[in-house]
């Protein structure tokens, strides 16, 4: 493997402003400053500390992996990038990012679950932008943990917004264009983000996701039982605390994002389908969530959204029909971005 600091000097070397030779540095906005206040601000009690890149080893041409110190989750995150094609021949271009977000409960690392259950690197081969796949957590729910009104961490949208996305527009030439994409907890993530932070992000896609969390706040707090988190601690009880779990709710954000938005939806109806083998029987889970997404894509084809909708009946919550979907959704979310 690549050694830590020499693929840092190499990254220094390539980026057109220069890094600080041992780390980088993204400072997070401080709360009650202008952009704190603003229609994009992030949830309250950020730390004003400094997330570094600490690694970027390049794991193949096209794969690097960050490793960040951050004070959003108080200890290191990580992040993997699929560098376009041909990046390294071009030391001076800014390049726009497509977030690709994970969902819950993968065994294995977050940020490797998308190179790891589908062959992205061939779907995205031909696409000039930067792609990527930041660590969410086990069942992180893409937000900053109320904690019994405490907040601290983990604080996922403060380390992917103002920590993560400052650092690969100084360190590897991102420019200010980015969409978002996601599955099931990503597909939150990807909606959520994309109307708490309409200015942020040009188009965004949800695949199964879990976009309509008050309609089952049950299941919500029971991926996080099963995770050993306290349900309460995410945003708090669905009842006392309302007002946080829609402020974090795709389906009720859905007046945020301005009329004409480009989005892609999703979902199976949990019925085997062709991707899936013959023997599988119905997915309860993909069949809540098609309910969901039933629900969504009215709401914002009445709020005038330009809503992409694939409810493709039979199918599963599993990987074959996301990384279909994914090769689906490109053009509508690259076509904002070059």
């Amino acid at each position: 493997m690549p050694n830590r600091r020499r693929t840092l000097a190499a990254l220094t070397a390539l980026a057109a402003t220069p890094l600080l030779a041992a780390a980088a540095e993204a400072r997070s906005p401080e709360p009650g400053s202008s952009k704190a206040r603003s229609p994009e601000a992030f949830s309250r009690r950020r730390s004003p500390a400094r997330a570094r890149l600490l690694a970027a080893d390049r794991v193949s041409e096209r794969v690097l992996d960050l490793t960040i110190d951050s004070p959003a989750l108080g200890r290191e995150g990580h992040a993997r990038v699929l560098l376009p094609t041909g990046y390294d021949r071009r030391p001076h271009h800014r390049w726009p990012v497509l977030y690709l977000l994970h969902g819950c409960c993968d065994p294995g690392p977050g940020w490797e679950a998308w190179t790891r259950n589908t062959d992205v690197e061939t779907i995205t081969a031909a696409t000039p932008a930067l792609i990527v796949s930041p660590e969410g957590g086990p069942a992180g729910f893409y937000s900053n943990w109320w904690n019994g009104g405490h907040y601290g961490p983990p604080a996922w949208e403060t380390f992917h917004l103002a920590e993560l996305r400052p650092l690969l527009e100084r360190n590897l030439r991102a420019n200010g264009r980015r969409a978002i994409a996601g599955l099931s907890m990503g597909g939150f993530g990807a909606l959520s983000y994309a109307a708490r932070h309409p200015r942020l992000f040009r188009a965004a896609a949800s695949f199964s996701g879990v976009i309509h969390t008050t309609l089952d706040p049950a299941g919500v707090q029971g991926i996080l039982t099963g995770q050993g988190a306290d349900p309460a601690a995410l945003w708090g009880d669905p009842t006392a605390q309302s007002s946080l779990w829609d402020a974090h709710n795709p389906y009720a954000l859905i007046p945020r994002l301005p009329r004409g938005y480009p989005l892609y939806l999703a979902c199976g109806n949990g019925s085997p389908g062709p991707l899936d083998p013959p023997d599988r029987p119905e997915d309860t889970l993909e069949r809540g969530l098609g309910e969901m997404a039933q629900r969504y894509v009215r709401r914002a084809r009445a709020h005038g959204l330009g809503i992409t909708a694939h409810l493709y009946g039979p199918g599963t919550h599993t990987w074959p029909y996301w990384e279909r979907e994914l090769t689906h959704a490109l053009p509508l979310l690259t076509a904002p971005l070059i």
